[in-house]
């Protein structure tokens, strides 16, 4: 007989949890998912409540005989699949395939796979959460629903074996009316004037930004315009009316989301999005580690929350401390936004005395590429705020005004160790300067520009815009893109997202055959009315 079978989803997360269960335990994987939607029909009674009928998957069957004969010989079974809403669909599936009471206390959760988490998780197991459960139904079915409404449109008037889905379409739309809008564009053109000057003391160049006349900002479309402001110069003195000395300081970003994970890996280590989640799980299941074993080494990838909890934020500062001294150490809290589940801790190290470089040998080169930015950006988080010394000049000439910005690091802080984005403004090195002092004009440089289209969107940007706009969720933003890509309905180039014909022909039908579905506020809507189901603020209709 076993004391306590344990079920989760993966192999590589049972190999690790099962360091932590001591006595007569057994931890098997279900694989993921084990029921599901035949693919064959709908599968959804439309007439009777939007019942969905879920079969057992195609394949799973020698998996579910398996499963079915571990629990007949347990005294006590865990239900351990991952702690988001699929994987609380998973455990629900489970229970009625293994004949368990999903009213009974079988269900167990980890943020992160340690041995404390482990230990605490079936010490305190609770009911399945069937807001959580009838949250994921009710996507699965609407889902399904719209790709059966939509695909035979798609094979009449494009091609058979087309599909479509309710974000992934949103998604499509978005790169597609980027492109129009960039086809649309057309440039304007400005001008800018870059004076440089010296002052008489140190004979110190520095280069003052044309901004307007009398105080009035003034911008400039044409070469007629730049001439009129040239000639208004001809033997201008150039007079500094101003200089303001200031202190800047740059806050720390907080702790990774799902969302700006994937957003950073893309920019900083050029992973694909699906790439960024399938090294991650492997991060959060478990590394064998030398001298440790099989360890979870991050919490739960899927959330949209930057909260961590008091026991990491303590093992934070005690790093910081010891590593950087008191004064690189400041306690910050990162308000969540109001439309997040925060039901997970942001995305930190498991184990924050674990280093990215102490473990360096233990990693693959992805999982160790992105663990130093998982584990540098938590702790940047809680770090001082680099500190800089400005300095704002005015410079002026025939009642002509120009400005020069510089600025000089005070204090690095957490900028010792992580930038969120590089600075891109230019900061002059300005010489010590007196309201009143003439400084001696080296050269005027005027630049002939033109306005640029928006950018093409990039994976990174495109998860960003999804977020913003609050379509989908972080557990959807990888399979959405990896989706679209597959299908051709968008290519990348040179990272950059581009509607492919078969994308524009597919947009177009959808647009001007489901214009809710294809509406980015429907969207959103959708997945506030989820939400509320998982939160019990709204019930799913569904017969029993």
């Amino acid at each position: 007989m076993i004391d306590k079978l344990v079920i989760v989803e993966s192999p590589a997360k049972a190999n690790t949890i099962k360091r932590f269960l001591g006595g007569n335990s057994k931890v098997v994987a279900s694989m993921g998912h084990v029921r599901d939607l035949p693919k064959s029909k709908l599968g959804v009674n439309i007439e009777n409540n939007f019942e969905p009928e879920y079969i057992n998957i195609r394949g799973k069957g020698s998996l579910i005989t398996s499963l079915k004969k571990d629990a007949k010989n347990a005294k006590k079974i865990y239900l351990a699949t991952d702690p988001d809403r699929e994987g609380e669909a998973i455990a629900w599936h489970l229970a009625y395939i293994l004949g368990i009471d999903e009213q009974s206390v079988c269900r167990v959760t980890f943020n992160e796979i340690t041995k404390q988490a482990v230990k605490n998780g079936i010490n305190n197991p609770r009911k399945i959460d069937l807001n959580l459960t009838d949250a994921q139904q009710a996507r699965r079915v609407l889902d399904r629903i719209v790709g059966y409404k939509i695909s035979p449109v798609l094979w009449k008037k494009v091609k058979r074996g087309l599909s479509a889905g309710r974000v992934q379409s949103v998604a499509v739309k978005l790169v597609v009316d980027r492109e129009e809008e960039i086809e649309k564009f057309i440039p304007e053109e400005y001008w800018n004037i870059n004076l440089t000057v010296s002052d008489k003391k140190t004979k110190t160049p520095f280069v003052c930004k044309f901004t307007g006349k009398d105080g009035q900002k003034v911008d400039i479309h044409s070469k007629d315009e730049v001439e009129e402001i040239l000639n208004g110069l001809e033997n201008a003195k150039y007079k500094v009316t101003d200089v303001k000395k200031g202190e800047r300081k740059r806050t720390p970003a907080p702790p990774f989301t799902t969302s700006t994970m994937q957003q950073d890996a893309s920019r900083k280590l050029n992973f694909a999005i699906r790439k960024t989640m399938s090294v991650a799980q492997s991060l959060y299941e478990g590394v064998k580690v030398e001298g440790y074993g099989n360890t979870g080494l991050i919490t739960y990838m899927r959330t949209d929350s930057t909260r961590i909890s008091d026991e990491a934020r303590a093992a934070a500062k005690e790093q910081i401390i010891n590593t950087y001294g008191e004064n690189y150490y400041e306690n910050r809290y990162y308000k969540t936004k109001s439309e997040a589940q925060d039901a997970h801790e942001a995305i930190r190290p498991a184990h924050v005395e674990l280093t990215p470089e102490d473990i360096k040998s233990s990693l693959t080169s992805d999982q160790y590429k992105l663990y130093r930015l998982i584990y540098n950006r938590f702790i940047a988080s809680q770090m001082a705020s680099s500190v800089y010394d400005t300095v704002s000049v005015s410079v002026d000439a025939n009642s002509y005004n120009f400005k020069a910005n510089g600025q000089t690091m005070k204090f690095k802080g957490y900028m010792t160790l992580y930038v969120e984005n590089e600075e891109k403004e230019d900061f002059e090195k300005i010489p010590e300067l007196e309201v009143g002092e003439e400084v001696k004009k080296e050269k005027i440089e005027p630049k002939q520009s033109f306005t640029e289209p928006p950018p093409r969107y990039t994976e990174a940007s495109l998860v960003k815009t999804l977020e913003e706009k609050g379509i989908g969720r972080p557990s959807t933003y990888a399979p959405t893109i990896t989706t679209i890509l597959a299908r051709r309905y968008i290519e990348k180039v040179q990272k950059q997202l581009m509607p492919t014909e078969l994308g524009r022909i597919v947009n177009k039908l959808l647009v001007e055959n489901f214009p809710d579905i294809m509406n980015v506020e429907f969207t959103a809507n959708i997945e506030k009315d989820f939400d509320e189901i998982a939160e019990r603020k709204r019930k799913l209709e569904k017969s029993n």
